[in-house]
C-alpha cells in the first residue's frame, strides 16, 4: 500500500483517492517574474515523482500547476505576505517592459527548464489573471458569510472567524503575536488578517474591476480559485515547497473551507529547502544556480535529476559540485550498464533455462516507493541490480532472454525515475584497433606491450575494462 506523509496530520497515511482510480493534484507553480532556480525545481521534481508513481500504480492523474502572474508581493516573508509591491509590476517597471512581456518570458523559461529535466507537464497551467471572476465570486461569498470584510476598497479575511486556523502549520492564533516581522495594515481588524483584494495604486500596471475597488487579488485567494475551478471543492493532494506552508497554504485552507464548508485537501505534500554548500540560496551569496549554471560546468540535466532522486523530498538536500559530480558518475554507470544489456539482448546465443529473479527487485522497488516516495532507497535497489547483472555479464552468464527481462523492468521503473538515457557513443575505429592489439598482446602474454596499448587508449580519452575470456568493455573517460 502506498503511504504518503501528510503535513496536515504530521504522519504517513495510506493514500486513498476521492474517486477510485483517479487522483487530482494541485501544485503551487511559479511566480513568473524571475528565473526558476534549483531550489524551485526540486519542489516541482518531487511532485513529478509523485505523479509518475501514482501512474505506475495505475491511477489516472490530473495535475493542475498554476502560473502566478499577479498579486504575489515582494514582502511575502513578512506576516501574511500581503505587504510590499507586486513582484511582476516591480520587474516590469525596472526593465521598462509590460507585465505581459515579463510573465511570458519567465513562464517560457520555466516550461523549458522543466522540459530539460524531463518533468512531465501538468494537465493545465492556469494563469491567475484569467481567473479574476472566480476570485471575486469567492470573496463576495466570504464577505456575505461574515468571514471577510471590506474597508476603503480593500478586502481582508478575518482569521478569528475560522476556528481551525493554524491546523496545517501549527501557527494558531494563540501563538501568533505582533512582532518585528508584522506590519499592521490600517484597514485590518486584526494584525494577522490577510488580504483577499487590494486597492491598486495609480502606478500599478495590473488593475481589475471589482465590487470594492479597482485593484488586484491577494496571492492566497488565487490558488483557492484555480484549484477548485479545475479539481473541485476538495482536492486529493495539494503540493508545494515547505516555504508555502505558512502563510500561503494556511490561508488557502481558511478561505476555501469557509467558502465551501468542506475539507479543502485530503493530503498535503511539501518538499524541503535545498541548500547550497550548507547555506540557503541567495543572489547576494552568488549561490543562486539556474539550469544554465549546471550546463556551463559540464553537467547534464539528468545529472541534476539523479542528484534529486538520491535525496528524499522531505530531507534537506545539500547541493555541492562534488555531489553533482558523483551523480554524473552514477549516471555513467547506469548508461554503461544499459548499453551492455542492450548488446546482450540482441545476441542469438544459447538461452538459459534459469529465469533471472527480477520479481525480487520489483518488490524492493515498490516497497521503497510505497514508503512515502523513498527515492534514495529505490535507487539503491537499482544499483544492487546493476552490481548483480554486471557480474553475470562479466562472466558471460547472462543470456539475451534474461537481458530483455531486465531491460523491461528498467523501462517500468524508469517511468518513475524519469531519466532520459543517451544512446551509446560510437567508439572510434582507431580506439577499437588499439583495443584489439592490446587483446592480442595479452593472449601472447606480452603484458608490457598490453600496458602500452592501454595507456594509449586512456590518453585518447577512453577507459578499457577487462572481462572474462579476454573480452573487454570500452567507455569514454569521465575526465574528457
Amino acid at each position: 500500500m502506498f503511504k504518503l506523509y501528510n503535513t496536515l496530520t504530521k504522519k504517513k497515511e495510506v493514500f486513498k483517492s476521492i474517486h477510485p482510480g483517479k487522483v487530482g493534484i494541485y501544485t503551487c507553480g511559479p511566480t513568473v517574474y524571475d528565473y526558476v532556480h534549483m531550489g524551485n525545481i526540486r519542489a516541482y521534481f518531487s511532485v513529478d515523482i509523485l505523479k509518475r508513481y501514482l501512474e505506475y500504480l495505475g491511477y489516472e492523474v490530473r495535475q493542475i500547476k498554476n502560473i502566478t502572474d499577479v498579486g504575489h508581493l515582494t514582502q511575502d516573508d513578512i506576516a501574511q505576505g500581503d505587504s510590499g509591491e507586486d513582484k511582476i509590476t516591480q520587474k516590469a517597471l525596472a526593465e521598462k517592459k509590460t507585465p505581459q512581456e515579463i510573465t511570458e518570458f519567465y513562464e517560457d523559461y520555466f516550461h523549458n527548464t522543466e522540459k530539460k529535466l524531463n518533468i512531465l507537464p501538468a494537465n493545465y497551467f492556469p494563469r491567475a489573471t484569467a481567473h479574476i471572476p472566480q476570485m471575486i465570486k469567492i470573496i463576495s461569498s466570504l464577505i456575505k458569510k461574515g468571514y471577510a470584510y471590506e474597508k476603503n476598497g480593500n478586502v481582508f479575511y478575518d482569521v478569528t472567524k475560522f476556528k481551525n486556523y493554524g491546523k496545517l502549520s501549527g501557527n494558531t492564533l494563540s501563538k501568533l503575536k505582533v512582532g518585528a516581522r508584522l506590519e499592521k495594515h490600517p484597514d485590518k481588524l486584526h494584525p494577522w488578517d490577510f488580504a483577499l483584494w487590494l486597492v491598486a495604486p495609480k502606478e500599478h500596471l495590473m488593475k481589475f474591476k471589482s465590487p470594492w475597488s479597482i485593484g488586484y487579488p491577494g496571492w492566497h485567494i488565487e490558488c483557492s480559485a484555480m484549484s477548485m475551478e479545475y479539481l473541485g471543492d476538495t482536492l486529493d493532494i495539494h503540493t508545494g515547497g515547505e516555504d508555502n506552508i505558512f502563510p500561503h497554504h494556511e490561508a488557502e485552507i481558511a478561505q476555501s473551507e469557509s467558502y465551501t464548508g468542506k475539507a479543502f485537501s485530503n493530503y498535503w505534500m511539501h518538499t524541503r529547502y535545498l541548500l547550497v554548500d550548507g547555506e540557503k540560496m541567495s543572489k547576494s551569496k552568488e549561490n543562486f544556480y539556474k539550469i544554465e549554471d549546471i550546463l556551463k560546468k559540464g553537467f547534464a540535466p539528468m545529472d541534476l535529476r539523479l542528484l534529486y532522486l538520491s535525496s528524499h523530498y522531505r530531507s534537506q538536500l545539500n547541493f555541492t559540485w562534488k555531489s553533482l559530480e558523483q551523480a554524473k558518475i552514477n549516471q555513467t554507470k547506469i548508461i554503461g550498464w544499459l548499453n551492455e544489456l542492450n548488446k546482450i539482448s540482441k545476441k542469438n546465443g544459447q538461452l538459459s533455462n534459469k529465469k533471472f529473479a527480477i520479481e525480487k527487485y520489483q518488490k524492493l522497488f515498490e516497497n521503497a516507493m510505497n514508503d512515502d516516495l523513498n527515492t534514495p532507497l529505490a535507487l539503491s535497489v537499482l544499483y544492487k541490480l546493476i552490481t548483480e547483472t554486471n557480474k553475470l555479464m562479466a562472466g558471460n552468464n547472462l543470456d539475451s532472454k534474461n537481458a530483455r527481462l531486465i531491460l523491461n523492468f528498467w523501462g517500468k521503473i524508469n517511468k518513475v525515475f524519469g531519466l532520459t538515457v543517451k544512446k551509446e557513443e560510437k567508439i572510434p575505429k582507431k580506439i577499437l584497433e588499439l583495443a584489439q592489439k592490446r587483446k592480442e598482446a595479452k593472449i601472447n602474454k606480452d603484458f608490457e606491450k598490453s600496458d602500452e596499448f592501454r595507456i594509449k587508449i586512456e590518453e585518447k580519452g577512453y577507459n578499457i575494462r577487462d572481462l572474462k575470456d579476454n573480452n573487454y568493455i570500452i567507455k569514454k573517460s569521465l575526465k574528457h
